[in-house]
């Protein structure tokens, strides 16, 4: 079976949660108006996420898995997924499940006529100090890419795979995805979807490495954007 959407689900230490992501997965492959996959890419585990992985995908083929040697993190994983997918759309969620499923169809709407669909966390469900960091990282980034996003580091996103596959990604990059699509002069759009509070598990990142990461990979993304090659054919015999 041909795929539409492969959506990947980048994996570190959450055992607690994959029983969920799971259930909810099902759900939305069993609903969505598109063939479907999912792919989950686990960036070196070393809690019980693998066989839970492997005994998932054992038992549904709409889920298929990347195993990494080590933790690579999670541009890495993110990169792995672009990779591998060989369908013409990429859908990426994070696999704490913040965000829900259901709200990738918010963002198929628009993918027709956008090259990129990324969600805004409304009414965000976390901590005040995690909010105003990433509200801080946020406007940093905003500043040097000027890309108008207000949530680049939302965790559901929809993209084209021509334009994925094209993104030279490093570490950090993941949240550039936006600026990223428009250094091939491809077009973004944000949508407003729901959050929901982490039940499971242990996030990933803390306050330090939201705001000085971000500085480093601003002044990365600046001159990649010098450096960046971007060309059209006009004719080829």
């Amino acid at each position: 079976m041909t795929h539409t959407l492969t959506i990947i689900i980048p994996v570190f230490n959450e055992e607690k949660n994959l029983e969920r992501v799971e259930k909810e997965l099902k759900s939305y492959l069993e609903h969505c108006k598109i063939p479907t996959t999912v792919l989950f890419v686990n960036d070196g585990s070393r809690d019980s996420s693998l066989q839970i992985i492997k005994k998932i995908c054992a038992e549904d083929p709409g889920f298929q898995y990347l195993n990494f040697d080590k933790n690579y993190g999670l541009s890495t994983a993110i990169k792995a997924g672009f990779d591998y997918a060989e369908s013409s759309l990429i859908g990426y969620i994070d696999s704490d499940l913040q965000t829900s499923p259901k709200d990738f169809d918010l963002l198929l709407e628009y993918i027709g006529e956008y090259d990129l669909v990324t969600g805004v966390r409304s009414n965000r469900k976390d901590s005040l100090v995690k909010n105003m960091s990433s509200r801080i990282a946020n406007i940093i980034r905003r500043s040097f890419t000027q890309d108008g996003m207000d949530d680049t580091g939302c965790p559901l996103k929809i993209i084209k795979t021509d334009y994925a596959k094209r993104i030279p990604m490093f570490q950090g990059l993941h949240r550039f995805l936006p600026a990223m699509i428009l250094l091939q002069n491809g077009k973004i759009k944000q949508v407003p979807i729901q959050h929901f509070p982490r039940i499971a598990g242990n996030g990933k990142f803390g306050v330090w490495n939201r705001l000085l990461g971000p500085m480093a990979d601003c002044i990365a993304y600046v001159w990649m954007k010098k450096k960046y090659i971007n060309y059209k054919v006009l004719k080829s015999e």
